[in-house]
């Protein structure tokens, strides 16, 4: 009986001590991480046209935080400096991230920035590439591994410095000069959608800036008088100039750095917003300088929303969480025989990668459905809120988000779940955007259902 009740005691002590890392927080508090997610020279860039990398011009981060909240599960934000996390890949992130920060997938919203001299993660479309003998590679899985442990040991790593939260702090900067949607018009009312990051077409650099956000919000989590952590968000395409086979952040990643050098304390946390079709073509025509230029002003509208921060002490948060069904796209060139078929007759790098990533999100809506995480984090009843929404989502969707609450703090990030490539209003696919020939595997008709998601999510 004594070597019984013995047992019995110790196995008590160790049913206790196995779950203090499980207990609700008892404050709100905060840590922050970052850690290297840089490719290897020689991996395979985005760039628009896949190429690989020569050179490592600057390193890539993976930067976020952990925000523990009394009796719920923590939350995660996350931000990386690669240009999309796709299909089962962006589902292992936040699997991965989630159990190490003791909290459930819906509740880490991993996001990507989108810079183009970056790598894509999709392992599902290296696994069909590597299946049907192709020569390229989309995401060496050694490396992806690597990354992927990094990001999750710095995260690890963080949770015993968490400090306390006391207040939040949120404002708005305007960004001069940098936005422009890719639809302007011609003389004569006709819409074009040609321009790009780097622009040198003169008509197009001539006309309005077109529909963009030109505010940088950002959320601060303060203890006291003291800043933890910033999460800033801006709606635009990254990028100055790429294809250049040199890896970098872009000017965001040198915005980052500016800000933070002023910040050495608080981690600054950089993500796009919905900039599906926005981008710096009106103001940039690919000049190297530029990219510092570009940073310059991206730093200002930073610091101005700094300034214009308001605080209140933290009394709730509220995370919510929506499926979005988003359709794929069958029509001629996106079915699965039209997309096998381009792996094998064609043997460039581009027409490979294409076909891959199509396929990597049709195996995945075979297995799962075609149903997408749309999470939301709502502070103070709703004062301020995030809402991360899926691929290259169009700027309008994140205007409508702030039109559901415009006296509210409302913060719209694209770039989450990316296998849809870009999500474009219905009045886009009426004027034939040219955009949409074949970085869009979604079909049309989906636009209704976002909007519906986004008035569950940010209700009046």
């Amino acid at each position: 009986m004594r070597f019984l009740r013995r047992l019995l005691f110790l196995t008590a002590i160790l049913l206790i001590l196995s779950g203090c890392d499980k207990k609700p927080a008892q404050r709100f508090a905060v840590s922050s991480f970052r850690a290297d997610v840089t490719p290897p020279v020689g991996h395979m860039l985005f760039t628009g046209q896949f190429k690989t990398a020569t050179e490592i011009e600057t390193r890539l981060e993976a930067r976020g935080l952990v925000l523990q909240i009394p009796d719920q599960k923590s939350i995660v934000l996350c931000s990386v400096d690669w240009s999309e996390i796709r299909n089962d890949t962006y589902d292992l992130w936040r699997d991965t991230l989630a159990e190490a920060a003791g909290t459930t997938r819906e509740r880490v919203l991993v996001s990507t920035i989108h810079q183009h001299d970056t790598p894509l993660g999709d392992l599902g479309a290296e696994r069909i590439l590597r299946s049907s003998g192709s020569p390229y590679q989309v995401i060496d899985p050694a490396f992806h591994r690597t990354a992927l442990a990094s990001v999750t040991r710095a995260l690890r790593e963080s949770l015993p410095k968490a400090e306390t939260v006391t207040h939040i702090g949120f404002g708005q900067g305007e960004v001069e000069k940098i936005a422009s949607n890719r639809r302007y018009e011609l003389s004569d009312g006709t819409p074009k959608f040609d321009r790009g990051s780097a622009c040198k077409n003169i008509a197009a650099r001539h006309a309005a800036e077109g529909t963009i956000d030109p505010f940088l919000k950002s959320l601060s989590f303060l203890n006291g008088d003291r800043e933890l952590a910033v999460y800033s968000v801006y709606a635009t395409h990254p990028m100055s100039f790429y294809g250049t086979r040199k890896v970098n952040a872009d000017f965001p990643g040198l915005a980052r750095a500016s800000r933070q050098s002023e910040t050495p304390d608080a981690l600054q946390i950089y993500a796009s917003g919905c900039s599906g079709n926005v981008t710096a073509g009106k103001y940039n025509n690919g000049a190297h300088e530029n990219r510092q230029i570009l940073a310059d002003r991206l730093h200002a509208g930073m610091r101005a929303a700094a300034e214009a921060t308001e605080r209140q002490k933290l009394s709730n948060v509220v995370f919510h969480n929506e499926r979005l069904a988003l359709d794929p796209r069958t029509s001629a060139e996106f079915t699965k025989a039209d997309l096998e078929k381009r792996i094998r007759e064609n043997d460039d790098a581009r027409s490979h990668l294409m076909a891959s990533l199509g396929l990597s999100r049709l195996e995945r809506i075979e297995r799962e459905g075609s149903e997408i995480d749309v999470p939301s984090v709502s502070f103070n009843d709703g004062a301020a809120q995030i809402v991360l929404l899926p691929g290259e989502i169009y700027i309008e969707y994140q205007l409508a988000a702030q039109g559901l609450a415009p006296d509210r703090f409302i913060m719209a990030v694209g770039y989450g779940e990316s296998a849809p490539g870009y999500i474009p209003t219905e009045k886009h696919w009426a004027e034939k955007d040219s955009n949409l020939g074949d970085w869009c595997w979604v079909a049309e008709g989906v636009e209704p259902r976002i909007l519906e998601v986004l008035k569950t999510l940010i209700p009046k």
